[in-house]
């Protein structure tokens, strides 16, 4: 009687077909996963700037009697984003957060190179129509 020890090969092919369907339906939904924490981590910075841009804005009123926000969004912020840069132009590497001057959007770039903006502005700064500014939704660049 022979005892032979291993697998058919018909066993290794209906293992690997196994493993395929597996990884077809683990990697689209690990990619998900990826982009969602990413955007949660974005909501996160932004939630950080408005709360810093709303204290500027009240020391403002307490020192000149008017409710203002600054030039640039980060000079709210005692402490900047990781990945933050003064670049003055969109964010272009990954994990990258600046502030581009020309469109007034603060930009993200996000690991897998696609980038989203939030338009800032300043509001108006004198005059008796004086306010604070505005903080756009995420758009895709």
């Amino acid at each position: 009687m022979r005892n032979n020890k291993g697998f058919t090969l018909i066993e290794l092919i209906m293992v690997t077909i196994i493993l395929g369907i597996l990884a077809a339906v683990a990697i689209p939904r690990y990619m998900t996963t990826v982009t969602m924490a990413e955007a949660a981590a974005e909501d996160a910075v932004i939630s950080s700037i408005r709360a810093g841009l709303e204290t500027y804005a009240t020391e403002q009123l307490m020192e000149s009697g008017r409710r203002t926000w600054p030039d640039s969004p980060w000079s709210a912020l005692a402490t900047k984003p990781s990945g933050y840069t003064t670049d003055a132009t969109d964010a272009n590497v990954d994990g990258e957060w600046t502030y581009n001057t020309t469109s007034l959007k603060i930009t993200h770039q996000r690991d897998d190179n696609s980038q989203f903006s939030w338009a800032y502005a300043k509001g108006t700064q004198s005059g008796g129509a004086a306010d604070v500014g505005t903080l756009g939704p995420r758009v895709s660049l």
